[in-house]
C-alpha cells in the first residue's frame, strides 16, 4: 500500500487473511518501524495492535471515520465493507457507456452510514469493477476508487491495483497492489483472535 500526500509519502507491505465476509486479519511486514502492527476485525468490531507499546486497542465508534494506517481508507471501510446490502438499496441505472453496468446504491433512511450514495461501474465483458464513486448526503462526490490491472492470482482473475482518490484533499491518493493471493485455504483456528493479533511475527 502506497500513501501519497503533499507533505510525505510512505509504503507499507502487509499480509491479509479473510474468512467469509465477517473476519479480517492484517499483519504489517514493512517498513521495519511498523513491523508487527496488526488489525483484527470481527463482524462490526475492530482492534489494532501497536508493538511499540505492546497493547491491543479497541477502535471505538467515534474513531471509525479516522484514517487507517495514515491512508485514505478509514477504519469504517474495513468494518462496513460487508453491509452494503443491509444499509443501501440498489438498482441499475442508465449510463453513457453501453459496455458498462451502472449500479446506484442509496443509503436507507435508518442506516448509520457515512455515504448517502455510491455509484458502482462494472465492465460487462468480465464483470470486473471499474470504479466506485462515493457521495455525501448532499450529493457531493467525496472520493473515487479505481480498479485496474486485472491478473490471475490464485487461479482467479481480479483487479490487482486499487487507487483511492479523495475529492476534497488535493494531491492525495492511496494505492493498493496485490502481489499474490490464495483462496479456499484452511486457516488455523486462532487466526482471527486477539491472541494472534499480539503474536510476534
Amino acid at each position: 500500500m502506497q500513501i501519497v500526500n503533499p507533505n510525505w509519502e510512505r509504503t507499507l507491505r502487509m499480509k491479509i487473511w479473510t474468512e467469509t465476509m465477517e473476519n479480517t486479519f492484517i499483519s504489517i511486514d514493512y517498513p521495519r518501524k511498523e513491523k508487527g502492527s496488526g488489525t483484527l476485525r470481527k463482524s462490526s468490531e475492530m482492534w489494532n495492535f501497536l508493538p511499540k507499546v505492546g497493547k491491543v486497542i479497541k477502535v471505538p465508534p467515534s474513531m471509525m471515520g479516522s484514517s487507517w494506517m495514515g491512508s485514505d481508507f478509514t477504519n469504517d471501510d474495513l468494518v462496513k465493507e460487508t453491509t452494503l446490502s443491509d444499509d443501501y438499496t440498489s438498482k441499475f441505472i442508465d449510463g453513457a457507456d453501453k459496455d458498462k453496468l451502472y449500479i446506484e446504491l442509496v443509503a436507507k433512511k435508518d442506516a448509520v452510514t457515512v455515504y448517502g450514495k455510491i455509484l458502482l461501474v462494472v465492465d460487462k465483458k468480465n464483470n470486473m469493477p471499474i470504479t466506485e464513486e462515493y457521495f455525501d448526503e448532499r450529493g457531493n462526490k467525496v472520493r473515487t476508487l479505481y480498479f485496474s490491472e486485472i491478473k490471475k492470482l490464485g487461479g482467479r482473475e481480479l483487479p490487482t491495483k486499487l487507487v483511492l482518490i479523495p475529492e476534497v484533499k488535493e494531491k492525495r491518493q492511496t494505492t493498493i497492489r496485490y502481489s499474490d493471493a490464495q483462496f479456499d485455504t484452511k486457516l488455523p483456528s486462532d487466526t482471527f483472535t486477539l491472541i494472534n493479533l499480539q503474536r510476534k511475527r
